[in-house]
This record gives C-alpha cells, structure tokens and sequence, in this order.
C-alpha cells in the first residue's frame, strides 16, 4: 500500500500560540500545493522531563488539547504525538529525520521554527536540518520568531501570564482562548442548592493552574453546544478547607447532567481573585453578579 505524503510542523506546541500557528498556517499551506496531508509531530512529554535535576516544566496544554487546537485553527489534518523517552531523547538528529520522520511517517516537507533543536543532545539545529533536507530531496521552511508589541510570543512568556491572573493579554498572545479539557467529577451538589449548578473539573497532572480567581469562560460540551460559563479557578474557601485545586464552571442557560463527560473550558477574561465570603448568601450574590458580567463580556466581544 502506498505510503501517505505528510508536509509535518516539527516543535512541542504547548499552548498553541500566535508563533507555532506562524508554522502551522505554512505547513497547511505547503501540504495543499504540494497535495499532501498536513501534519505536525509532537511530544507527549517535556524533552525537560527526563534531564536529571530539572524541574518539570508546568505545560499550557495537554496533547489531546494541543491536537484540537491544530485542528480547529490551523487546518491540521494530523497530529502524531510521540511517546518521549529514553531511546526519543538519544535518538541522533540525522536518524531522526532519515528514519523516522521519511521513511516511517512518508515526510516530503519539513517546517520548523528557527529556534528548533533536536536529536541526542539537542545538536539537530535549523541549519542542519536545512542541510539534510536539501541532500535528501525534501522541502524545509525555518520559520523565523513572531514578536507581538516588541515581545518574542513564547509559551515561557505566556506561563508567566496566566500565573499572574493576566488572561486578557495570554489570549492575545495565544491567538485563541485558553483551554482546559477535563472529565466531570461529582462535587459536593453546594451549587445546585444555592441556585447555581457547577461541573467540577480537575487540573491535570503537570499542567499550569491560572490564577486562583473568578474567569469569563465558555463551556464546549462533547456534542459541540456552546454555552457562556463562569468558572471558579482554586479551592472553593467559602465552602471548602481542601487544598484541592479545582476549575468549577457554572454553565449559564444550560440544564442537564454533565457527570462522567467530557469538557472543554475556553477562558478568556480575569474577572476577580478568589475570595472567602462571609455568607453563602454573599457568595450566591457575587456569583449571579459575574453571571451577569460574563453576559455582558459575550455581548460586547463576540
């Protein structure tokens, strides 16, 4: 059977930011004239992870979300997501392009971005790559950084952001909303009782918490219905002496049994640091308040 040609994005692309669309947009581009499939190759892991004594790098997405996000906004058609380990990490950066990228994957063009590495001890560099690609017979683009108000976009820089509660700014730099994908759990049925019904979603391991706060966020169910949402990223303190961090959106105009599904939570704006009020009541007034300003925000922007 003959192998698929891909035209493949070669980076980890946590967050999927304005720089890796830079090189994703190309990819598709070169995949339709060359009548190709667009592709993009990633990591599950880190290359951090597995270096002695480094602390793991907090990531923006997960790799299911990273996939979704190439796919809803770049046209990526395919995203291979390759198990880091031992063997990846000292693999040699000609072997990792001769074997596997072309003769395992059906590689006929190659975009990456000019600060790419890779291969045992990070040597593959964008020159080199370019080299190998012209003595193999393949296309290369080394897409150059992409600045946005004087500042390289960077998933580094967008980190920072979100820590400081800076959504308005991670979005803009993202180039889409920032997403949480999770599973519903059950929770403790608080909200249903104060007249505001809440999905309970955990964080993933390894993945940045934003900003303990109150966010203006959009709740993508499995089916595709979109509703506007008011989430509460933290440990509930009013209701809860836990340590647990949790994203708890309340969907608005919604009704329904969200329990055991999948979810995907869009955020876009910073409304409030969490807060411990000294009533239920209190916390039930603040939050049909942000209900209303979350209303407002979707009126105004979308």
């Amino acid at each position: 059977m003959e192998q698929k040609k891909r035209v493949i994005a070669l980076g980890f692309f946590d967050g999927v930011h304005l720089g890796h669309g830079a090189l994703l947009s190309l990819c598709a581009r070169r995949a339709k004239e060359l009548n190709a499939v667009p592709a993009a190759f990633t990591f599950d892991l880190h290359p951090s992870t597995l270096i002695p004594g480094k602390a793991p790098v907090p990531l923006l997405t997960t790799p299911h979300d990273r996939e979704g996000l190439m796919e809803r906004y770049y046209g990526i058609q395919e995203v291979i997501v390759a198990h880091y380990d031992q063997k990846m990490m000292t693999t040699p950066w000609r072997d990792f392009v001769t074997e596997y990228l072309v003769k395992e994957l059906g590689a006929v063009h190659l975009v990456a971005g000019h600060d790419f590495h890779f291969g045992y001890k990070g040597e593959g560099d964008p020159q080199k790559l370019q080299a190998l690609c012209a003595e193999l017979g393949l296309g290369c683009d080394i897409v150059p950084k992409v600045e946005k108000d004087g500042i390289t976009v960077s998933s580094t820089y967008i980190r920072s952001l979100l820590t400081e509660g800076s959504m308005d700014r991670a979005v803009e730099f993202l180039g889409h909303p920032h997403v949480l994908t999770a599973t519903v759990r059950h929770g403790k049925r608080l909200g249903s009782k104060l007249g505001f019904p809440t999905a309970n979603l955990a964080f993933p391991t390894g993945l940045l918490v934003p900003a303990r706060g109150v966010y203006v966020t959009r709740a993508v169910l499995k089916n595709g219905e979109s509703c506007p949402a008011v989430t509460n990223v933290g440990t509930r303190p009013t209701v809860d002496d836990g340590e647990a961090l949790t994203a708890e959106p309340y969907i608005l105009d919604f009704e329904g049994d969200l329990y055991g599904q999948e979810l995907r939570l869009e955020f876009y704006h910073f409304l409030r640091p969490e807060q411990k009020f000294d009533s239920l009541e209190e916390l039930r007034a603040m939050v049909l308040h942000n209900a209303d300003q979350t209303r407002e925000y979707f009126a105004a922007h979308l």
